[in-house]
């Protein structure tokens, strides 16, 4: 049966001389592999070029329940990214956010919101025109409340990242946050992607605290693993 869905493309992997598996985490059907025969052919009708990560696309496809791997029917872009694949900045940011999603997703049924928050933040991102320092923490607590670990936060002086709450005694682990950072994290926390260059971080507090996230991430996201391009974007920020 076909069903029109709308996905956001976060890993291909070549399946054979001309074919590939997209993993596309889709609107209706949550992360579904679909397996894309001739994509890697010159003059492919879904080329390989069309499924680049953390692009938007607009599907037919077929869904059949408890099949391994599916197939589509037709695929666009919906919208064409125009700065993300060409602007360095955005496009270290879109790799690294989409390597978070690609692990945390595999864990996420259907979730309608969660879809529309990734469709509206990576359009954000590619018409964007202001700095984009502060966008991919922001982006990372916002996820969290969609993914059930979001951060209870109150006024308290720690932040202990297993329990993911604020405490007023310091935790007896090293998964915690202390002030300054626990202030900054509340502050980003109220932010929205439109002023997110509000908050003013020096390199290495940025840093420190993309690193804690992450960490945060790792301690609530089973077999989440190494980031990849964890280095790449802290490079392009230095």
């Amino acid at each position: 049966m076909l069903h029109q869905t709308k996905g956001i493309t976060l890993k291909i992997t070549n399946y054979s001389e001309s074919s590939v598996v997209a993993q596309i985490y889709t609107e209706a059907f949550g992360l579904q592999s679909y397996l894309i025969n001739g994509a890697r052919k010159p003059k492919a009708k879904i080329s390989t070029n069309m499924l680049q990560p953390f692009h938007l696309l607009e599907l037919v496809v077929y869904n059949k329940e408890n099949n391994n791997l599916q197939r589509i029917k037709e695929a666009q872009h919906s919208p064409v990214l125009k700065h993300v694949p060409l602007d360095i900045v955005k496009s270290s940011i879109a790799l690294f956010l989409n390597e978070i999603l690609y692990k945390v997703l595999r864990h996420q049924a259907t979730d309608k919101h969660l879809f529309e928050f990734l469709e509206n933040a990576i359009m954000w991102l590619d018409e964007s025109e202001v700095g984009l320092a502060n966008y991919h923490l922001i982006f990372l607590l916002k996820l969290t409340h969609y993914l059930g670990f979001k951060p209870s936060f109150n006024d308290q002086p720690y932040f202990d990242l297993i329990e993911g709450r604020f405490v007023s005694i310091l935790p007896p682990h090293v998964y915690t946050l202390q002030e300054p950072y626990t202030s900054i994290l509340r502050e980003l926390a109220n932010s929205s992607f439109s002023n997110c260059n509000k908050t003013r971080l020096k390199r290495e507090d940025r840093s420190y605290l993309l690193q804690k996230l992450v960490d945060y991430y790792r301690l609530h996201t089973e077999n989440f693993g190494e980031l990849n391009s964890l280095y790449v974007l802290e490079e392009i920020f230095d």
